[in-house]
């Protein structure tokens, strides 16, 4: 029996109707030798007429339910259960362009000087606006400096057997833990450092609402800015960050808004936010270094 060629991991916890989104997107797409398993991090049976719903599209559904909710645990679940050589992570809340799957298939299949095998494909986040500016390859310098292309799980695909060699996700990182972003960063990191060749396909679109630009002055807005900026801070650690560029990831969300307000006057609550954002990184660089 042939292998899957892709393996899309969608690990949800307290949403239906996002998924019907999905789902159709997924069922629309040109390339269609997928499988997608869900793992369910919810208390009840919630998914149950949702994923009814998209086998009747013709989907090759998988149900796994995990306990307790951690995105990064629940992705390497899914990862322990996948028969593709490829694997994808979509979130429960975006959707794929019609032909996405077509597009990191042709650039799976890519071979050049740069890389007899590529390892992982980069695609397209539709809404961050264009990415032609950064090169075809990902590179371990530009990415350690954070200055290369922008890595979202949900456009990152990569080869199965590449998580042999580097791990999986660190658990420690990502939604719902106390450092609680950048494990997909954290992950790439790793597999640059160890040799993998990484392809950028910006032609391979993935869509994702972006999160409002307006600055909200809430402290409960201000915690979540700092909660994701501890993920951050455990890269600078975790990765060996040379110090200037420490310094500037905890100085640029002072300076900018400072910057700002010189121009576009009072500035307070992107001063809070920036605050908020600062603290975390640095909440995370010496929280990681106590822990390792």
């Amino acid at each position: 029996m042939r292998q899957t060629y892709f393996s899309l991991i969608l690990a949800t916890v307290g949403r239906t109707t996002e998924l019907d989104r999905l789902f159709y997107s997924l069922a629309a797409q040109s390339l269609l030798d997928f499988e997608v398993i869900v793992v369910d991090q919810n208390p009840d049976d919630r998914l149950r007429p949702v994923l009814a719903r998209a086998t009747n599209l013709g989907l090759a559904i998988r149900h796994h339910r995990h306990t307790p909710a951690n995105l990064a645990a629940a992705r390497n679940a899914g990862i322990a259960q996948a028969q593709g050589e490829w694997l994808g992570f979509p979130d429960d809340d975006c959707w794929y362009d019609s032909r996405l799957l077509e597009r990191v298939y042709a650039a799976s299949q890519h071979n050049s000087q740069c890389a007899e095998q590529v390892d992982g494909v980069i695609a397209r986040w539709e809404e961050q606006g264009p990415t032609s500016d950064y090169p075809v390859w990902l590179d371990w310098h530009r990415s350690r400096r954070f200055r290369d292309i922008p890595v979202s799980s949900i456009s990152l695909f990569l080869r199965r057997d590449l998580l042999q060699k580097i791990g999986d996700f660190d658990p420690r990182l990502g939604v719902g833990q106390w450092f609680a972003a950048a494990e997909e960063t954290d992950l790439v990191l790793r597999a640059l450092q160890s040799g993998a060749a990484f392809l950028h396909q910006p032609d391979a679109r993935v869509h994702h609402a972006l999160a409002p630009v307006a600055v909200r002055e809430d402290a409960a807005t201000r915690l979540a800015v700092r909660q994701r900026a501890r993920g951050t801070g455990a890269l600078y650690a975790k990765h060996d960050i040379p110090l200037w560029i420490i310094a500037r990831g905890l100085l640029a969300p002072l300076c900018k808004p400072l910057i700002t307000s010189a121009f576009k006057g009072n500035s307070a609550a992107a001063l809070k936010h920036g605050y908020a954002e600062a603290a975390g990184r640095l909440d995370g660089l010496l929280a990681w270094r106590q822990i390792s």
